[in-house]
């Protein structure tokens, strides 16, 4: 179970023990844990909440609300952080998220990769990109089945400015393990699928605080945590 502290002044405390939670997983799992990145996703938190996490180590920040974001970079552009968008997407505002982020994890349609692959700037690199996959087939979420996947790929990785880096999910809730190996287990088998031919698509952002064990023991490279890295959520007008 993961154990953190409630207090966002424990920032730094938090982000110890949850390398602490990835280590022993990996360890239990045979992984290895610099295979194992942690996205510390600050959605709702404000600016000086992430500059502690940056200064107690942690370079990669997972967003979900696009204004929100936008300002929060403005106001830590002095800091070196690597943005990731990782909240639903308008087709009218791909442009902020191609002109602000590294990583989009939440590319949903066909016709929003080609947008941001148009509207990423020439002076930036490649943006990288993960194909959001509705791996429990849920109605209310949004993303691309199993059988789309591999016909999407190939014309996502023929778009000049992207960098297709791998696969998102956001599995159904489950509060069992094996449950929730499941679907997790189904993300490696696409992916391993997809790297027969495309061996350079080696992501898969999968895992939160409450089934991080079980996306590690399937083979998560990015770990999505919020609550258990800054405290509750802040409530939003959104």
């Amino acid at each position: 179970m993961t154990k953190t502290s409630s207090n966002s002044s424990n920032i730094a405390e938090n982000l110890t023990q949850i390398q602490l939670n990835i280590s022993e997983y990996c360890l239990k799992y045979q992984r290895n844990p610099q295979d194992v990145k942690l996205l510390a996703v600050s959605k709702t938190k404000p600016a000086e909440d992430i500059r502690k996490a940056f200064d107690a180590g942690q370079t990669c920040f997972g967003e979900n609300y696009l204004q929100e974001s936008i300002s929060k970079i403005h106001e830590l552009s002095d800091i070196d952080i690597e943005w990731h968008f990782i909240g639903a997407i308008q087709s009218n505002k791909t442009r902020e998220l191609a002109e602000n982020f590294a990583w989009v994890h939440s590319v949903d349609r066909l016709k929003i990769a080609k947008r941001l692959s148009n509207q990423r700037p020439d002076a930036l690199p490649p943006l990288n990109i993960c194909l959001q996959v509705n791996i429990s087939e849920e109605e209310s979420k949004s993303g691309f089945t199993i059988n789309e996947i591999e016909t999407v790929v190939d014309e996502v990785i023929a778009l000049p400015n992207l960098n297709l880096r791998g696969l998102m999910a956001i599995p159904a809730k489950s509060e069992n393990l094996q449950a929730q190996r499941k679907a997790f287990a189904e993300m490696k088998s696409l992916l391993q699928i997809l790297q027969t031919k495309h061996p350079q698509i080696n992501t898969l952002s999968m895992g939160m605080t409450g089934d991080m064990e079980a996306a590690i023991a399937e083979g998560s490279t990015m770990i999505r945590i919020g609550t258990a890295i800054f405290g509750a959520r802040n409530v939003v007008g959104l």
